[in-house]
């Protein structure tokens, strides 16, 4: 192979554009060619057909990316071991519930949050697939791939900027407000620090998926949007800088400050082990 195609087609950025590219390309394929058309045609009532779609979707996802890297990098995909699964799964899910219900429990502390009902009628198992795809999606490509080749490449401080900037897609979210903006740049600091600190993608995965399960759950809307479904019927209260308002619990001063603490705790663990990465641009 030429010298100067073979420096293109391993530089950082091209790795991370094909790394993107293909897997989604592939996934898009397969969800809107094969998995719909076949699980729409057998199973009528589309709140039963949709999870099972969503959930082979998120198995093609991995699949495709995890097979692409052994051919392209010839390495074993270590950001997908399975090596500490469990631990990562429901330690990672809890983490995640924990860190919004301590916002609550705080804003019900202070008479901003008011459970009216409990009722599990407002909630689909679809809405929860569907938080599990959108997160596979995200931590994959953010965590796995983006955050995983830039440190290698720039070091982990300079990565933990661009992981913060990246995040900045979200302003697009319904509500999102100037103060959503710290919170992004809050969300990327601590979910690279998680993937950074384990060099794998599950840990930010299933807290993501708690975050974003827990939200819901108490009668919050999601980033923005009240089409999640909800299992407690709630009433929040007060200042949209405590309750986060229209955006969500999510956009409270609380969750983002533990956010935040979060994020240090993880980056001082990685520091105190030897797992912060300088960059090789610097190195002679």
């Amino acid at each position: 192979m030429n010298v100067l195609i073979k420096r293109m087609l391993y530089f950082p950025i091209t790795k991370i554009i094909i790394g993107i590219s293909v897997p989604f390309s592939l996934f898009v394929v397969i969800q809107n060619f094969v998995l719909k058309p076949f699980f729409y045609s057998i199973i009528q009532d589309k709140s039963i057909a949709a999870p099972i779609i969503h959930c082979i979707s998120l198995i093609v996802l991995l699949v495709s990316y995890s097979y692409l890297f052994r051919f392209y990098d010839k390495r074993k995909i270590t950001e997908l071991s399975t090596k500490y699964l469990l631990k990562e799964m429901f330690g990672g899910f809890f983490f995640g519930f924990f860190t919004i219900s301590l916002s609550i429990f705080i804003l019900y502390l202070l008479g901003n949050y008011q459970v009216i009902s409990f009722s599990t009628t407002h909630y689909s198992i679809k809405f929860f697939t569907i938080l599990m795809f959108a997160a596979i999606v995200e931590d994959l490509f953010h965590r796995g791939l983006i955050v995983r080749v830039c440190e290698n490449w720039l070091g982990t401080n300079v990565t933990l900027v661009i992981a913060m900037l990246v995040e900045l897609q979200h302003i697009y979210n319904p509500n999102s407000n100037l103060f959503s903006i710290f919170y992004y740049f809050i969300w990327g600091f601590t979910m690279a620090m998680m993937f950074i600190y384990t060099k794998r993608i599950w840990l930010p995965y299933f807290f993501h998926i708690g975050w974003n399960f827990a939200q819901p759950f108490y009668g919050s809307n999601l980033t923005g949007t009240n089409d999640m479904g909800t299992i407690i019927q709630s009433k929040f209260n007060g200042s949209e800088l405590l309750t986060g308002g229209a955006v969500g619990i999510e956009g409270s001063i609380f969750t983002a400050s533990f956010l935040l603490l979060i994020g240090i705790i993880f980056y001082y663990r990685a520091k105190q082990e030897g797992k912060i990465v300088k960059s090789k641009l610097f190195k002679r």
